[in-house]
């Protein structure tokens, strides 16, 4: 992948077409991509670069135009992806604004009629019933009725172009707002106490081989946010395979809740499914849940549960599982973990293969989830919205409930076998990885 991607960028070209480069690179990599991107737009040879990528940080740096695949058809838009929501949020406000107030004028503009109708037969005043005739006509005709955005009356020089009808047409955009996601609620502890901790520990994989892991001390209690940045290589999995038992240090102490349940989303999770998809051309998603469930599950329970993760109906029962995307296969992954409702999530890289509507909603879904969170993770956009709680839509509702507030949210760097609380979070980690970027002057 990256020896695909460094063949990319060494040719000379008119148009550069990146489909998700970002996919298992580092952050320090992708910040010297945008980097190296920008200059490349930017310099005489003015490369044209066409970007697919669900890595939203990277392309707010990177573009200056976005592009989006709705409906069938292609919409464009001046700026990058945020300032295309913000642009999308304050036109749907105000179109809704508009159709709002034009409807509360034409509620009184039909009641006044009405009562003009009423007392004109009333006492016989055929001037009344005529100016009613008139207001009606008008009514029909739109005049007057229109309001603008800023709640004046609307005028038919508002309306650029040319159109068919003097009615101000109120063609609100829809949002599509991808695959909704909704994860099962944790399992019950019963009594307190952390769910897993690491105290002092090391690992090497042979007696005379360096250090992997040095000195790890590790708490993480039920409902805690932690995540873990750093560079490929750095011990990041090793450390995950020793949340996991997959492995057992060579010093120090492991030890875990008795009622931990643990699910635990591995970077290889979707390449695991394809496995299976080439091996039994036949299994679906139902069948493979049926077969983790082991009965514990109904057919009504694990249809619900799949739909709950935007695999419904036939995708979940009749399309075989070497025909789903890689985005499904990442929430079938997903659901094979969540059935049991484990309270403590481990997710390794869980981005990959997802489009940016996915990766916001599965942070939503994450945000809600009452259990612990252990991310490990490239994506700066879920380190701080799943773990350090920061909200990115400016709707007046940023205050979290009062469980949300009192979480342990804490983000760690892994680097050289040591592991270190960030005290500036995903941010400080992102300002380290662009000094060391401008270091390298390439």
């Amino acid at each position: 992948m990256r020896a695909a991607l460094a063949r990319a960028l060494l040719q000379k070209a008119d148009l550069l077409i990146l489909d998700e480069p970002t996919n298992f690179l580092d952050l320090r990599a992708i910040i010297w991509l945008q980097s190296h991107l920008i200059a490349l737009r930017e310099s005489e040879a003015g490369t044209t670069v066409l970007l697919v990528s669900h890595d939203r940080e990277f392309v707010d740096t990177v573009a200056e135009e976005v592009i989006l695949v709705k409906e069938q058809k292609l919409e464009y838009f001046r700026g990058n992806l945020s300032a295309y929501e913000e642009d999308f949020r304050l036109r749907v406000m105000n179109l809704t604004r508009m159709q709002e107030a034009q409807g509360k004028e034409t509620a009184r503009l039909e009641k006044s009629i009405r009562e003009t109708i009423k007392i004109g037969k009333k006492t016989g005043d055929d001037n009344k019933l005529r100016m009613a005739k008139s207001r009606q006509k008008k009514l029909e005709d739109g005049a007057g009725m229109q309001v603008n955005e800023k709640g004046q009356r609307f005028k038919l020089s508002d309306r650029m172009g040319w159109f068919e009808s003097k009615h101000a047409a109120f063609d609100i955009p829809k949002d599509e707002q991808g695959v909704s996601i909704s994860l099962p609620p944790a399992a019950d502890l019963r009594f307190p106490g952390p769910l897993i901790s690491l105290e002092d520990v090391s690992y090497r994989y042979a007696p005379t081989s360096p250090l992997v892991l040095q000195n790890i001390t590790l708490s993480v209690h039920f409902g805690e946010r932690i995540g873990i940045v750093g560079l490929n290589g750095g011990g990041k999995t090793t450390l995950l395979n020793l949340l996991t038992e997959s492995l057992r240090p060579n010093r120090g102490i492991v030890t875990r809740h008795p009622r931990l349940k643990l699910g635990y989303y591995s970077q290889h999770a979707v390449e695991d499914l394809q496995t299976l998809g080439r091996a039994d051309p036949t299994l679906t998603a139902l069948k493979l849940l049926a077969a983790d469930s082991a009965g514990e599950l109904s057919e009504q329970e694990m249809r619900g549960l799949l739909g709950s993760f935007g695999l419904q109906g036939r995708t979940a029962s009749d399309v075989p599982l070497a025909k789903l995307s890689g985005g499904q296969l990442v929430r079938l992954a997903l659901v094979r973990i969540l059935w049991s409702r484990p309270n403590l999530l481990i997710l390794d890289e869980v981005t990959t293969h997802l489009d940016y509507r996915t990766v916001i909603a599965l942070g939503e879904a994450l945000i809600d989830y009452n259990g612990a969170i252990v991310l490990v993770t490239h994506d700066r956009y879920l380190v701080r919205r799943v773990v350090e709680g920061e909200v990115f839509t400016d709707d007046g509702d940023d205050e979290g409930d009062e469980e949300e507030d009192n979480r342990r949210r804490v983000v760690y760097s892994l680097s050289g076998g040591k592991m270190k609380v960030l005290e500036k979070g995903m941010e400080g980690f992102v300002r380290v990885m662009e000094k060391r970027v401008a270091k390298m002057g390439i």
